[in-house]
C-alpha cells in the first residue's frame, strides 16, 4: 500500500485540497484530506484525444518512453497510417508494442484504408474487415471517418463501418475541415461524435450545436489551439485537447502538458483545461484512466509549479513510470516489419511537356495542412515545364512504392527550397515516396535513395546525400526519441539551408498527398481536387 501526499487537484469535484492518496492494488483506495499536507499538486494524468503514434517516427513503446516523461498517462490512437501500409498485421504490430509499456494505449479501427480511392496504398481494410476489427477488444472505437463525401452521399461501404460501429457501442471519431450546413448535419447524423479538423470558431460553433465534440489540436504542421481556444471556456464539457501528428523533436519538448500550459497563459480556468485534457476523453470513449476518485485506476502526476507544468513524476495504475524527466521502465527492440516495392525512376521521367498556358499549382501555408489551388503561367515558346526558383515553383511527385508504376508530377509553391529534393516514405495516408525538389536530378536521386533503404525521409543535393532510415513500415525507426529527433532535427536544418521557408517542412510535404484535405493535393494516381473530390488536370486546359 502506497501513501502520496500533495495538494490534490480534484478535476470532477473541481477543487484543491491538501490530502493523501492511499493507492493499494493500482487504485485508489481512499483519499484523506489534511490540511497539514505541504507538497506537489496532483493532478489526473493527461490524455491525447487523437494521436497517430506513426507520426512521431517511434514505436508505440519507444513514444511511450517519453510521454509518460510529460504527464501523458493515455493516447487515443488512430494506426490509420501502418494500417494503410500493412493492413491488420500493422495494427497488431502497434497493439502488441504497446503492451510492452505501462502508457495506456487505446487503438481505434481504422475508417478509411486507403482514405479514398483516388490513390494506392499496399493495403485495404472493407467493412468485414473493419467490423472484424470492432469486435475485437482490444479495439476502443472506430477511427477517423475522412470520407465525408462517402457519410453524406451514403455509400454502401462507408455507412456499413458506421453501424457496426454503433451496433457495437463503439464511438466514431470525425474528420470534417470546412463541413457546414446539410451536408455536416447528415455527416453527425451517421453516428459521428468528434471532429480535429475545424478551421474556425463559426465552424466549431456549428458542429457543437449539433452535438458534435472538438478536439482541439495543436501538433507539429497543424495547429489551431491560437484560433479555437476559447472554446476551452465556453464549452469546456464538448473539447478535448490532442495532437493528432507530432514530430519526435517537439515530442522531446513536451506533449499534452505544452497545451495545458498554452490555456492557463491565455487565462482559461484550471477546471475548464482539465476537463478537456483528462474528463471529457475518459467519459467520451469510454476509456479505463482514473480521475483522481476512490476506486479510480491510480493514474496521475505530480507537478511542482501549475504554471510550469513541468511533470515531475507520473503514475499509472498505481505504479511510478517516471521520475524527473526519466522513464522508470526501457522500451524493447521492436523487429522491423515493411512493405516497400517501389522501383528506381529516372530524371527523364519527370519531365513535363507544356499542353497549355497554365498549369495549376498546390500553394502550402505554413503551419496548415490544407491548401490553396494556385496558377502559374506557362511561356508561350516552352516544350516541357520547369521548376522557377525566383517565383518559388518547385517540382511535387508521389511515386507508388507497392507496386511498379511511373510517378505522379505536379508543381508546388511554398517550400522556398533553393537547392536540392527532399523525399520521404512518410506520405499520408497512403505513404508513397512523396519527393519535393529544385531539379530532376537531384529529385530522382532523393526518390532512389529512400527505395534502396526501404523506407525514411532523406534531403540531396548533388553530391551530398543525408537519409534517416525507417526500417519499420517506412514510417518508424528503431532509437529512442532523442535519437530520432537529432537525426531528424538535422535533415530539417539542411533543407532549411538551403531555402525551405516551413516550420516543418517534411512534416508538411507529408500532408500533400492526403486528398481529403482541400483545397489541392496530389496522389500517386496524379493531381486531386479535393473541392470537387476528383482527380484534375495539371493544366488549365479551357483558360
Amino acid at each position: 500500500m502506497d501513501k502520496i501526499s500533495g495538494i490534490i487537484v480534484d478535476p470532477v469535484a473541481r477543487r484543491q485540497f491538501p490530502g493523501t492518496l492511499v493507492i493499494d492494488q493500482g487504485r485508489i483506495v481512499d483519499i484523506q484530506p489534511d490540511a497539514e499536507v505541504r507538497g506537489p499538486f496532483i493532478l489526473p494524468g493527461l490524455i491525447d484525444s487523437h494521436i497517430h503514434i506513426e507520426s512521431s517516427m517511434l514505436t508505440p513503446a519507444a513514444f511511450a518512453e517519453k510521454a509518460v516523461c510529460h504527464g501523458t498517462v493515455a493516447v487515443v490512437a488512430d494506426p490509420h497510417e501502418i494500417a494503410n501500409v500493412l493492413g491488420i498485421a500493422g495494427i497488431d504490430f502497434m497493439i502488441e508494442s504497446g503492451r510492452q509499456v505501462p502508457l495506456k494505449f487505446f487503438f481505434g479501427a481504422p475508417s478509411c484504408v486507403p482514405a479514398t480511392g483516388f490513390e494506392n496504398s499496399g493495403a485495404r481494410l472493407g467493412a468485414l474487415d473493419v467490423e472484424e476489427l470492432l469486435g475485437r477488444d482490444d479495439i476502443t472505437f472506430l477511427a477517423e471517418m475522412m470520407n465525408f463525401p462517402g457519410v453524406i452521399g451514403k455509400d454502401p461501404e462507408v455507412m456499413a463501418k458506421l453501424q457496426a460501429a454503433v451496433k457495437m457501442g463503439k464511438k466514431v471519431d470525425g474528420h470534417a475541415p470546412g463541413l457546414r450546413g446539410p451536408d455536416l448535419a447528415a455527416y453527425i447524423k451517421a453516428g459521428i461524435s468528434t471532429d480535429h479538423e475545424s478551421l474556425s470558431l463559426a465552424e466549431c460553433y456549428e458542429k457543437l450545436a449539433l452535438g458534435m465534440n472538438i478536439q482541439l489540436r495543436q501538433g507539429s504542421s497543424a495547429r489551431n489551439l491560437d484560433d479555437l481556444h476559447p472554446l476551452i471556456t465556453s464549452h469546456s464539457g464538448q473539447c478535448m485537447l490532442c495532437t493528432d501528428d507530432l514530430k519526435p523533436a517537439d515530442l522531446v519538448r513536451g506533449h499534452i502538458n505544452l497545451l495545458v500550459k498554452k490555456a492557463l497563459s491565455l487565462g482559461h480556468d484550471l477546471f475548464d483545461i482539465l476537463q478537456c485534457a483528462c474528463v471529457n476523453p475518459v467519459r467520451h470513449y469510454p476509456l479505463g484512466v482514473g480521475l483522481l476518485q476512490k476506486g479510480d485506476p491510480a493514474d496521475f502526476i505530480l507537478i511542482d509549479d501549475l504554471e510550469l507544468m513541468e511533470v515531475s513524476a507520473t503514475w499509472i495504475g498505481g505504479a511510478k513510470v517516471s521520475s524527473k524527466g526519466q522513464p522508470l521502465f526501457q522500451a524493447g527492440q521492436a523487429m522491423p516489419i515493411n512493405r516497400f516495392h517501389a522501383l528506381a525512376i529516372r530524371p527523364e521521367q519527370l519531365q513535363i511537356r507544356a499542353r497549355g498556358p497554365q498549369i495549376k499549382v498546390i500553394e502550402v501555408t505554413d503551419g496548415q495542412i490544407v491548401t490553396t489551388a494556385g496558377r502559374h503561367s506557362v511561356p508561350a515558346d516552352s516544350i516541357v515545364v520547369e521548376a522557377d526558383l525566383p517565383a518559388d515553383l518547385l517540382k511535387i511527385l508521389v511515386h507508388n512504392r507497392y507496386q511498379p508504376a511511373p510517378p505522379a508530377i505536379a508543381f508546388v509553391r511554398g517550400f522556398g527550397l533553393q537547392q536540392g529534393a527532399m523525399a520521404s516514405s512518410i506520405a499520408h495516408d497512403s505513404h508513397n515516396v512523396i519527393a519535393v525538389g529544385s531539379n530532376d536530378r537531384d529529385l530522382a536521386r532523393s526518390v532512389n535513395l529512400l527505395q534502396e533503404s526501404g523506407g525514411g525521409i532523406c534531403f540531396v543535393n548533388g553530391e551530398e546525400e543525408k537519409r534517416m532510415e525507417l526500417p519499420v513500415a517506412g514510417l518508424m525507426g528503431l532509437g529512442s526519441c532523442e535519437e530520432m529527433a537529432a537525426n531528424y532535427s538535422a535533415l530539417e536544418h539542411r533543407v532549411k539551408e538551403n531555402g525551405c521557408l516551413l516550420q516543418t517542412p517534411f512534416m508538411t510535404m507529408s500532408f500533400l498527398a492526403l486528398p481529403v484535405i482541400p483545397a489541392l493535393k496530389i496522389t500517386d494516381l496524379g493531381l486531386f481536387d479535393g473541392e470537387k473530390f476528383e482527380l484534375t488536370d495539371l493544366f488549365y486546359l479551357n483558360s
